[in-house]
């Protein structure tokens, strides 16, 4: 039996002015100067499996490496919210145990009343989940509260099968590969305090994003996209 390699991959689809019409609003709003006003602010989320170790791992020594026991307790799972300013060089980790419209609603009114508090908008870049509502800060803070903050985000969300198109993604896919690949966290405070050193050395030593995917590229590279107009 012949083993053949699997690469997995968003595929765009073909013909679907729906895609297409997201694609380029996503497209327009990367390349928009910087204004700290309105800046521009992407999120995205990522489930976490929580382990534990059942025997204390030996620690590494001149001759060898740290040795775990391929044992390990499944203790739940986390859920890691990133989000990034691509364009000021920052981003940040916020990690709960559940990934309900009331977590969303939460973590988006610690940056709006936060970091963004004097912003009059901030464009939201994420993905059209059912949680990442208008509504759902309805479900968590009082209507003037509420009202006050959503009157600020101006919404702009990527296509189905176009998460690439989210620069959030592209930081939680660093996030995996620098800090919680190959590595057991059993509780989320810790998964917590080591996606938090993460994100503030990255954030010092002010690791940027060059997007390079403009409008006139898409619509050359992926022309598949574009439905074929009949005249």
């Amino acid at each position: 039996m012949t083993n053949r390699k699997i690469q997995y991959w968003v595929i765009p689809p073909e013909a679907d002015a729906e895609f297409a019409a997201c694609m380029e609003d996503g497209l327009d709003v990367y390349e928009k100067p910087y204004d700290a006003s309105s800046p521009v602010l992407c999120m995205d989320e990522q489930p976490f499996q929580l382990i534990k170790e059942v025997r204390v791992p030996i620690p590494a020594t001149k001759s060898h490496v740290k040795r775990v026991d391929y044992e390990y307790q499944r203790v739940g799972t986390a859920n890691n919210f990133m989000f990034a300013e691509p364009v000021a060089l920052w981003r940040k980790v916020s990690v709960r145990t559940t990934k309900t419209k009331i977590d969303w609603a939460l973590e988006m009114g610690r940056m709006m009343e936060g970091r963004y508090a004097k912003c009059g908008k901030v464009i939201l870049v994420c993905d059209n989940l059912n949680t990442h509502t208008k509504g759902a800060f309805y479900e968590v803070f009082e209507p003037e509260r509420a009202r006050a903050m959503v009157r600020r985000i101006e919404f702009h969300h990527t296509p189905k099968h176009g998460s690439w198109l989210n620069v959030a993604e592209n930081e939680l896919s660093s996030l995996t590969r620098l800090c919680v690949s190959g590595r057991r966290f059993g509780d989320s405070e810790t998964l917590s305090s080591e996606t938090e050193a993460w994100s503030n050395d990255v954030n010092s030593t002010q690791r940027g994003v060059d997007w390079r995917m403009k409008l006139d590229d898409a619509r050359v590279k992926l022309k598949s996209v574009y439905p074929r107009l009949s005249n």
